[in-house]
């Protein structure tokens, strides 16, 4: 194997290994946003509204 191709081969590898951190990077973020998501639509994120004023975030019209 010539130098040429070793070097290429090893940055074609180094640059496989950067996109696969970057991927999983993502995908992490899209888990946590995804679970967000499903912790705030099952209730878990209810108590955020603690320390607002009584009947705030009680009724909401999502028929618009």
């Amino acid at each position: 194997m010539d130098m040429m191709a070793m070097v290429s081969s090893l940055l074609a590898a180094k640059a496989g290994n950067t996109q696969m951190q970057v991927a999983a990077s993502i995908m992490k973020q899209n888990a946590d946003a995804e679970k967000s998501a499903v912790l705030t639509l099952l209730g878990g994120a209810q108590s955020s509204l603690a320390n607002v004023g009584a009947g705030v975030g009680g009724n909401l019209d999502v028929t618009a």
